[in-house]
């Protein structure tokens, strides 16, 4: 099957790993890249069959393809996918689907109309942890879900300050970067709506008065900065480039959100990116009348707490790599949905709601008011 890709970035390069590696017939055939001649002079042994052009319109119409990889950055993720779905070839899309309310409701036009087949980059919905929560919940074991509280403590967080992660108007902000996966897995397991949402954000670590665009490696206190790259690998060191304290470091470095359901029950979600090493924490509580489910990704542990009784059940889930094994599930989806043979199993509209989750949580923390989840 012939794979065409649009933006041939890191994030995109692992899922089409995973994906060659299920299904050796698949093979990319066509990328559309600004740096297709710096891609070339790397001669990746993966690469040398494959046709290279200047758009993704000269890639489209000349190049008949299986299916189609986004991989460029966020702000161009809806202007691609919208060249993409009129062809009605299967598409894998990566997450946020789009980082403006404006690109949001063109994709929403875009889906709507066309209704092309996608796929769309949520492995935690899909992860052996999620399905067994979702399972146990579906059961009635803890009863019907009547609250929740989900976190995300990130100890990678650098990245966001670091890396070109940093400027918001590439990216649309950390809900959208994060929390887009978290508010995703949530209304799987909860198979229900969103109505409104409060949230609230924090910008108390990286911040300070350091020249805008200073690199690490500049920098007279590298030596003894905690946050210094200038000595770290030299792949992280090049692409963790930036000093996090200086005055052109965007992004908040916490953040948390109250979401309202339509049956009137609400999630608590809170997400950190200065917390490290075994603060790490990713997962959720599920609390019904009956009992509690909750779960970490960094664990692997699922615990089971009944109300009324002294029992706990525990269970021990290796999901380490892959996005905890979601990346798998995703890469098989998407070769079956190139092939006839399935339908998505994280669609379109899931992505856009959960987009339009994140872009009312960022409006109402910079607005300071609640924010009903609506196309208006």
């Amino acid at each position: 099957m012939k794979l065409g890709v649009i933006g041939y970035g890191n994030r995109i390069q692992d899922v089409i790993t995973k994906i060659m590696k299920e299904d050796n017939a698949c093979h990319i055939a066509a990328i559309s890249d600004i740096r297709k001649h710096e891609i070339q002079q790397e001669r990746l042994p993966q690469l040398m069959d494959t046709l290279f052009y200047d758009t993704p319109e000269e890639m489209m119409a000349s190049t008949q393809l299986d299916g189609i990889l986004i991989g460029t950055r966020c702000l161009l993720h809806t202007e691609m996918a919208l060249k993409v779905l009129p062809t009605g070839i299967p598409l894998f899309l990566e997450k946020p689907v789009a980082t403006t309310m404006q690109d949001l409701r063109r994709l929403k036009a875009g889906n709507d109309h066309y209704k092309s087949p996608v796929v769309v980059s949520f492995p935690l919905r899909v992860t052996s942890i999620v399905q067994w929560v979702k399972e146990i919940v579906d059961s009635g074991k803890i009863g019907t879900v009547e609250h929740v509280q989900a976190i995300n403590n990130v100890p990678y967080g650098g990245v966001y300050f670091h890396n070109w992660y940093r400027d918001e108007s590439l990216t649309g902000g950390l809900f959208l970067q994060k929390a887009t996966h978290d508010f995703d897995y949530i209304n799987h397991v909860l198979q229900m709506q969103p109505v409104s949402v409060c949230a609230m954000t924090s910008k108390q670590i990286f911040k300070g008065d350091k020249p805008a665009g200073l690199k690490c490696v500049d920098c007279t206190e590298n030596r003894t900065c905690e946050e210094s790259t200038a000595f770290a690998e030299p792949d992280i060191r090049d692409r963790w480039a930036y000093c996090s304290f200086a005055k052109d470091t965007g992004n908040e470095d916490s953040g948390s959100a109250l979401i309202h359901y339509e049956n009137g029950m609400h999630v608590s979600y809170s997400q950190n990116f200065f917390a490290r090493k075994q603060a790490a924490s990713r997962g959720a509580r599920f609390l019904g009348y009956k009992g509690t489910v909750e779960f970490d990704f960094f664990t692997g542990s699922v615990k089971v707490f009944m109300h009324h009784t002294s029992r706990v059940e525990t269970y021990e889930i290796d999901a380490s790599q892959d996005h905890f094994g979601g990346d798998r599930m995703l890469a098989s989806n998407f070769i079956e949905l190139m092939q006839g043979r399935n339908t998505s199993i994280s669609t379109l509209d899931d992505g856009l709601i959960s987009a339009l989750q994140c872009l009312k949580a960022r409006k109402s923390a910079e607005t300071r008011t609640f924010q009903t989840i609506d196309w208006s």
